[in-house]
């Protein structure tokens, strides 16, 4: 097997130029480590990575902690984050935190034993304990698809963040539903305490107001994020005096449980509620009706993390970031609406980058 020394001999330098250019500790003349770079992939060198993490304080490693990997929103997310870190010569070290907060706590201890030189944490809906364990061991740190305020609710930042728009994108469902003629809209929210959960409330009060329609608590019920929740979301709210002629679901999980619910009760869409969805996702194109969505930028999101927290590794002391990516009305279906166009974006281009002060 190949040494440090020999791929030295090799390239006619030093063993400390040889280290220079694998660790990127110092800068090398561009002729020097090409010929460095010749001699490592004829010899087949492999550099011995934890003898490289004691020289450098660095395992060129990250922590992920993203709850319900099989659900395809995170599935390509995670894609998003691999590809990125993979790019900057970063592995992963994935762990499900099951959105408790007992068990979030307990796998970003585990990854921070294992000495990742940062964290992506998409965090629980209660992330107090998590980001007094981050703070207190000044762990590098992104927040990814939830945001998290401080203690004082003053609505600042301690660590960086990465979140899709949510409020606007709601209120768009919401207004293109009651253009429609709909009065009576429900939604089936997403699980009480997470960020997302309360904007895209935030975003279906602002639709209903911006459409001159009352709110009506009892059309608002909880499905906490999961089908199941979201199967007995609708029931509850088919069950009303007055059902829904409309709805809004606020996950892709709670639309498949919504759905479920509607084939067992012989309901039909658009025929017999129309439905729009926040996540869009790789068959919702296939369902009959095509399903009329939010798409959020799943995959940019996850890089977008990587990128943030690589600053944070280069610079730890700028302050705090919160970055969130537009998303875009796929207009299809399921609301009662005649064929158009594939994707109609609705949404601005470019990221919204918010530095709180």
């Amino acid at each position: 097997m190949a040494t440090m020394a020999d791929v030295a001999r090799s390239a006619g330098v030093s063993v400390a130029t040889v280290s220079h250019v694998l660790n990127d500790t110092r800068p090398v003349r561009p002729h020097t480590r090409q010929a460095v770079l010749d001699a490592i992939e004829e010899l087949g060198y492999t550099p011995n990575t934890l003898a490289r993490s004691l020289v450098t304080s660095r395992t060129r490693s990250i922590g992920l902690a993203v709850s319900a990997i099989s659900n395809p929103y995170f599935t390509e997310i995670l894609q998003g984050v691999e590809a990125a870190a993979l790019e900057h010569g970063y592995s992963l070290l994935i762990a499900d935190p099951h959105d408790d907060p007992v068990h979030e706590r307990k796998v970003v201890q585990l990854l921070h034993e294992r000495r990742v030189d940062g964290m992506i944490v998409a965090p629980s809906a209660d992330p107090r304990d998590l980001a007094a364990y981050l703070g207190r061991h000044r762990v590098p740190t992104v927040f990814l698809d939830r945001v998290v305020g401080t203690p004082e609710g003053d609505g600042t930042a301690l660590f960086d963040q990465v979140c899709a728009e949510s409020a606007e994108p709601t209120t768009r469902l919401v207004t293109h539903l009651a253009g429609l003629g709909h009065r009576r809209i429900g939604l089936v929210a997403g699980r009480p305490g997470l960020s997302t959960t309360r904007e895209r409330i935030t975003g279906y009060r602002h639709g209903l107001a911006a459409a001159g329609l009352p709110h009506d608590e009892r059309l608002l019920v909880h499905g906490d994020s999961e089908a199941a929740g979201g199967e007995r979301a609708t029931a509850a709210l088919l069950s009303l005096a007055v059902p829904p002629t409309a709805l809004v679901t606020a996950n892709n999980a709670m639309t498949i449980g919504a759905l479920r619910t509607l084939r067992e009760r012989g309901l039909t869409v658009p025929g017999d509620l129309a439905l729009c969805c926040f996540d869009d996702f790789a068959w919702a194109d296939l369902f009959s009706p095509r399903l009329t969505a939010v798409a959020q930028p799943s995959r940019e999101l996850g890089a977008q993390a990587v990128r943030l927290l690589l600053e944070r590794l280069a610079a730890p002391d700028r302050p705090a970031r919160t970055v969130r990516l537009p998303c875009a009305f796929v207009h299809r279906t399921s609301c009662g609406c005649p064929e158009r166009s594939r994707h109609t974006a609705q949404s601005p281009t470019e990221a919204h980058e918010r530095n709180p002060q």
